[in-house]
């Protein structure tokens, strides 16, 4: 349990499960299996790849990180009954490492859904724990919406889960109701009373609602829980969970007060973050604690006299301690394949040949329209050909836009479905509009536009410019990103890319036997 002198705190990550549960933030399989292999390298103790029964692509997913992973031990969710269980084991235990997620919500709200009575749901807690220690030697219980279920049978329920086999116990805050007093008095309660606490590792589980997930999760450690539940970027539902990476540089960095040891190879941080962001299409914050935009940039004159005199006046960690890159502007159209390939390599993105090449010819078109190229520039341009090696349905192929104050606002659009060009000039109410009204005319179809978000990459008038754009349709909802000098281009390709995931989730539904409802689970 312990690291050196110091206590280790274990990291299970839910990126892939609740952090997936994000409206509009599903992933594609290819994706799911490229994240879970950034935190198996990362150092993550435990990765929470999906809900099997879910759907069938959901433990298809499950079952191949299972296989796939290195360090980390491979955990999937389940409800409280037996065939979830059995479909959950059937995926996990492709892993040298399995565990069984199993929870329930014990808080009054929660008994009522399935009507039970207390007495009833403590045997059903009994059954299935049982179970699933019968089938997996590591198994996590989780009393959904533990922090407003009463103490008393909060401890009841606790004591039957440790006799009947479990090893960890996780108590969530499922809807970010607590704050910190009480995530830690609660920890430090159940310890001391349920028999054979000492026995099991606790765990904290913290939703951002109130904006203190991180304090929760940190004070619940202080307590004595030593496994914290959280995702990239602090992804989730709602508003989102505890952020892996501040509370794993809140250790780091004030390991004089919170002295506990990690896995996590900090280094890593910045380059998941991005990819997390790229995949889920959730813009990070540029405030963002540890890997917002801003997070190391100073522009008050106070600050900058400080950081040249000593880096340390306003800095309390260096932009290396999370793989961020120090140097800016190194790159340009004269820049050759091996030092575009040495630069990505330092910004986190190791690239095969045919992908190099792929790369590199969008990087001189950039180069053409950008003189200088900033390390943003090329995470926006890796993300951008991401984005379009997913566009499998629909691509643009060609955009011309006539605007102004007094010129017909036009979209004259050539898009590429399944294969097949096909062209339309459209108008709107100014050149975004117009572009997509002429997606539409092109590939009709009834989604909503929740939201559209366009945020400069870098300085200047030829700054790259990321464009998110998400889409409803149906109770679906779905992302998608993308990088251009050109604001309207970029436009196009989020949205196109947001129709792209759209036409996967429409042929998955059909083609996924089951499919159930797990929002608002832990």
């Amino acid at each position: 349990m312990t690291s050196s002198t110091q206590d280790r705190v274990k990291i299970f990550d839910t990126t892939l499960r609740d952090g997936e549960q994000s409206p509009g933030a599903t992933m594609t399989h290819a994706e799911k299996l490229e994240i879970a292999g950034l935190l198996d390298e990362m150092g993550v103790d435990i990765i929470e790849a999906g809900f099997p029964i879910a759907s069938e692509g959901d433990f298809q997913a499950v079952s191949e990180i299972a296989k796939n992973a290195v360090n980390s031990s491979i955990c999937g969710l389940a409800r409280a009954n037996i065939t979830d269980i059995d479909r959950c084991w059937e995926a996990v235990k492709h892993s040298a490492q399995p565990r069984i997620h199993t929870f329930i919500g014990t808080s009054p709200l929660h008994r009522a859904i399935p009507n039970l009575s207390m007495d009833e749901m403590a045997e059903r807690i009994e059954q299935t724990v049982t179970h699933a220690r019968n089938l997996c030697p590591d198994v996590q219980w989780s009393p959904m919406d533990a922090t407003r279920t009463e103490h008393d049978y909060l401890c009841r329920v606790i004591e039957i889960a440790i006799k009947c086999g479990a090893t960890t116990i996780n108590i969530p805050d499922t809807v970010g109701y607590t704050a910190p007093r009480e995530s830690a008095d609660l920890i430090a309660m159940l310890i001391e009373k349920v028999p054979g606490a000492d026995t099991v590792t606790f765990a904290t589980h913290c939703h951002n609602d109130l904006g203190m997930a991180t304090a929760n999760a940190l004070a619940a450690v202080e307590a004595g829980a030593r496994q914290i539940e959280c995702t990239i970027n602090g992804l989730g539902e709602r508003a989102g969970n505890t952020a892996l990476e501040e509370v794993v540089m809140a250790m780091k960095v004030r390991n004089d007060i919170l002295p506990y040891a990690t896995r996590i190879d900090a280094t890593k941080i910045m380059n998941i973050s991005r990819r997390v962001s790229s995949v889920s299409g959730f813009a990070v914050q540029p405030n963002k604690a540890i890997v917002g935009k801003n997070a190391f940039a100073h522009e008050s004159g106070i600050h900058q006299d400080g950081m040249l005199k000593n880096a340390e006046t306003f800095e309390i960690m260096r932009p290396s301690d999370i793989g961020l890159s120090e140097t800016s502007l190194v790159m340009g159209k004269h820049s050759g394949r091996a030092a575009l390939r040495a630069k990505l390599a330092d910004l986190g993105y190791d690239l095969g040949d045919n992908q190099l090449k792929d790369v590199f010819v969008r990087f001189k078109a950039l180069a053409d329209r950008k003189k200088e190229i900033y390390d943003d520039d090329l995470v926006a341009l890796m993300q951008d050909s991401s984005a379009e090696a997913a566009n499998e349905h629909l691509k643009v192929k060609f955009l011309r836009v006539i605007c102004g104050t007094e010129a017909p606002q036009s979209a004259d659009l050539t898009l590429t479905v399944d294969g097949k060009d096909e062209q339309v000039t459209a108008t709107g109410d100014g050149p975004v509009d117009a572009t997509f009204n002429a997606v539409k005319a092109i590939f009709p179809h009834d989604a909503r536009l929740q939201l559209y978000q366009v945020h400069a990459v870098t300085e200047g008038t030829d700054a790259q410019a990321t464009v998110s754009v998400r889409m409803e349709e149906d109770g679906k909802i779905v992302t998608g990103q993308s990088a251009d000098t050109d604001t309207v281009v970029a436009s196009a390709k989020a949205y196109v890319a947001a129709l792209n995931r759209l036409i996967v989730r429409r042929t998955k539904s059909h083609s996924d036997k089951k499919e159930i409802n797990y929002k608002d689970v832990s």
